[in-house]
């Protein structure tokens, strides 16, 4: 019996013995902050903790070997350390170092300054060309339907332009920048988000709320901003190819190249081709406009001396679309015998900048951009040419606790087309021409967990004369992984209406603007909290924003006072977009991550004590994106979608038989890619997995798209006659969501650095 005693007794101590304890201290290179929440975990025994509020962490129970350890924190690269043997108590501490995958989350749009996510006093959204690729897509356009609260709108069933709307509000308060540069507006807010090479895509940062003070006009509901790739560190070659069961085609490639030791450059080219007419829903149209596009994309990066840098670069741009009744071709452009609409798009665009060789830290940006368009809406001609000329200086300073920015921008915008928007009294031609000169100022300042940020701008329209919006951000940072933000802002907006409502060119509806249209005007707070919780080897980001926008003088289309009338004038009242935003990204120690978010929102407008909900606004809107690799295998799945909630849709009258509000719908997407280590991939799946498509009726009379056949009284209002009894006219503007059902597709991406 002592025998058996000792025996246990032994065994026990051999095994307490051979158990130690691996701890530590993580920390961040050149922060002096501790790496609150930063995951270690051991590889081998699928154990892990997370570094306390001063960095320690501690395992305990770690068995006799040899070990792989890995170190992740939110924003810095990965630390893995093998071979670590434990044959004792073991201390260890590690340092996370800023690298090339953490550039996802170096945000500039917010502030105009180079800064990590988490550090910036305003809310920024990511998306990665990554993300992208999860649901690939021929245009950036198309690229944005699974990021929360952004939607992209079409705007006609003929000819499938559209716009992007952030937060409910319609496209023209979306501002689009290249590389920071206003490229995407006025005139190529329809036409301009095609045609931008995915392939040279680094990121898509996107701020929800006005950016007025730094960008100017039509930031007002919030501004995209596409990030191209630097050319010093893009890949050397690049291709992304694929088709649909549609027949429609797709190709990106880009080239890097050297022109010396301290000059890249990066080469692209997009193409698509659609040229297969198809009417699935049997209404004489084609569901999904014809195109022919290409695109060239060449960027130079120079590095200067003492670290400064400059870029230029250049993109031109044509497109040929139509589409109309499925026996229409060129020879009927412009007539009345066969329905169709056909764009003829020409646009070149060069932008760049320079700091200059001065002690401070100035820099030079400008930007260049040229739009020609020869359209036809059945046989309405509109013919028009815009012209912008941007430049702007930039003086950043630092002095003690304050970050400054200074910026002289200033804006000159050429205008014509063939409409009576360029028509004086006198019944001539008179093209637009509007200067913009403008000065801004922000100070960024830190103290502590404490930032708070504090703009203003001012700017001098040749037309409508001075124009001043301020803001506010306040941001307070708990630790590494909780930040809660304010923003506070005010924004304006300069409409000209034919550049941006595609719905007054096209159909039969009559253009009445009811007077001279003052600029809109808009308040906004935006309250935005971001919470990261580790576990072991994972973790869960939660994002949650509350908004409120308040809008004067808005512009909006009146398509219910007269059926055949678009009527636009300045709201005698207010309109408010207010919502509330959630996004979730899980991360899990084994190969799966779901990215998730769903916003709420109330639009409405209020006049003569009338309150109403505009058109084309959705209640609800969520999106996900889940992923899963087998990394052995070099096989990952995607499965994306979005879903929207009802929307009030442009019926012509009471007697209109379309629903006059749209269904909830959702467009789903599944995707399996094989990579390879050589940069291959291929991947294919199915887009639409729902079959879902707007009603077959979306088109009025589509039998009769010169209404030929229809009756009016002398007032002009439509009489109900045996071949018309709903009282319709044509009517092509009541689309809300892609005509596109189920179908595959099929690529290949290539990749050598």
């Amino acid at each position: 019996m002592k025998s058996l005693i000792l025996f246990i007794f032994c065994t026990l101590s051999f095994e307490l013995l051979g158990q130690h304890t691996l701890s530590g201290k993580v920390i961040l290179d050149g922060q002096n902050e501790t790496a609150f929440g930063a995951s270690i975990y051991i590889s081998e025994l699928k154990t892990g903790t997370t570094a306390d509020t001063l960095g320690n962490y501690r395992i305990t129970g770690i068995p006799t070997g040899t070990y792989t350890i890995k170190v992740s924190y939110i924003s810095m690269p990965a630390v893995t350390e093998r071979n670590i043997k434990v044959g004792q108590n073991v201390v260890r501490d590690f340092t996370l170092k800023p690298g090339a995958n953490s550039l996802d989350e170096v945000v500039v749009t917010g502030t105009m300054k180079e800064v990590s996510k988490l550090d910036s006093p305003v809310p920024v959204d990511i998306i990665t060309s990554k993300f992208i690729y999860k649901n690939p897509v021929p245009s950036i356009f198309e690229g944005l339907s699974n990021v929360n609260g952004v939607r992209p709108q079409l705007n006609c069933n003929v000819c499938s332009t559209g716009d992007i709307h952030i937060n409910g509000l319609e496209g023209p308060y979306t501002m689009v920048l290249i590389d920071g540069m206003p490229m995407v507006s006025g005139l190529s807010t329809v036409y301009g988000l095609s045609g931008i090479p995915n392939s040279l895509i680094e990121r898509v940062e996107i701020v929800k709320g006005p950016a007025s003070t730094l960008y100017g006009s039509e930031a007002v509901g919030g501004l995209i901003n596409i990030i191209t790739k630097n050319p010093s560190k893009a890949p050397i070659f690049s291709a992304d190819m694929f088709s649909t069961t549609w027949r429609d085609y797709n190709v990106d490639l880009g080239v890097k190249f050297t022109a010396g030791k301290n000059t890249s450059s990066l080469l692209g080219i997009s193409y698509f081709n659609y040229q297969n007419p198809i009417d699935k829903n049997k209404d004489g149209f084609t569901d999904l406009t014809l195109q022919n596009r290409i695109s060239f994309f060449n960027k130079w990066s120079f590095d200067l001396r003492n670290n400064r840098q400059a870029n230029i670069a250049a993109r031109y741009y044509y497109e040929d679309r139509w589409g109309g009744e499925m026996t229409w071709n060129k020879s009927f452009r412009g007539g009345d015998q066969v329905y169709g609409e056909s764009i003829y798009t020409k646009r070149f665009e060069v932008l760049g900048n320079y700091q200059l060789p001065t002690p401070e830290k100035i820099t030079f940006q400008y930007s260049f951009s040229s739009h020609n368009q020869n359209s036809v809406y059945g046989h309405v001609p509109f013919l028009a040419d815009q012209k912008i000329a941007f430049a702007q200086l930039l003086w950043d300073k630092e002095i003690g606790k304050h970050n400054l920015l200074f910026g002289t921008p200033f804006r000159y915008t050429f205008y014509n087309d063939n409409t009576t928007a360029t028509k004086y009294l006198d019944g001539k031609d008179h093209p637009d021409k509007i200067l913009l000169p403008g000065f801004f100022v922000q100070d960024e300042i830190k103290s502590g967990p404490h930032a708070l940020l504090l703009g203003a701008r001012y700017d001098y329209n040749s037309r409508h004369g001075s124009i001043f919006t301020p803001r506010l951000a306040y941001k307070f940072k708990f630790n590494q992984t909780d930040v809660v933000r304010l923003n506070i802002g005010r924004g304006f907006r300069i409409v000209n209406l034919f550049t941006e409502d595609h719905a007054a060119l096209t159909g039969s509806r009559q253009v009445i603007v009811k007077e001279a249209l003052n600029p809109e005007q808009s308040w906004n707070v935006n309250v935005n909290l971001v919470k990261k919780i580790v576990t072991g080897n994972s973790f869960i980001g939660f994002d949650a924003s509350v908004f409120y926008t308040h809008f004067t003088n808005r512009i909006l289309p009146d398509y219910d006072t007269n059926p055949n009338q678009i009527i636009y004038d300045n709201l005698d009242g207010y309109a408010v977009s207010k919502g509330v935003s959630l996004n979730l990204d899980f991360n899990f120690p084994f190969p799966l991550k779901i990215i998730a978010g769903g916003t709420y929102m109330e639009n409405f407008q209020k006049e003569n004590g009338v309150r109403f909900r505009p058109v084309l606004t959705e209640k609800f809107t969520g999106v996900w994106a889940i992923s899963y690799e087998i990394q052995n295998a070099g096989l990952s799945f995607d499965y994306t979608g979005n879903i929207y909630g009802p929307m009030r849709l442009p019926v012509l009258s009471e007697s209109d038989p379309r629903a006059k509000v749209s269904p909830i719908w959702s467009l789903q997407n599944i995707q399996i890619t094989k990579k390879w280590d050589n940069g291959l991939e291929i991947y294919g799946g199915v887009k639409n997995l729902l079959n879902f498509t707007p009603p077959a009726n979306s088109i009025a009379r589509s039998k009769d798209p010169f209404d030929k056949n229809v009756k009016f009284d002398e007032q002009g209002q439509v009489i109900a006659t045996p071949d018309n009894p709903y009282k319709l006219t044509f009517d092509p503007s009541y689309v809300y969501a892609p005509n596109q059902g189920i179908r595959g597709f099929l690529g290949m991406r290539y990749t050598l650095r």
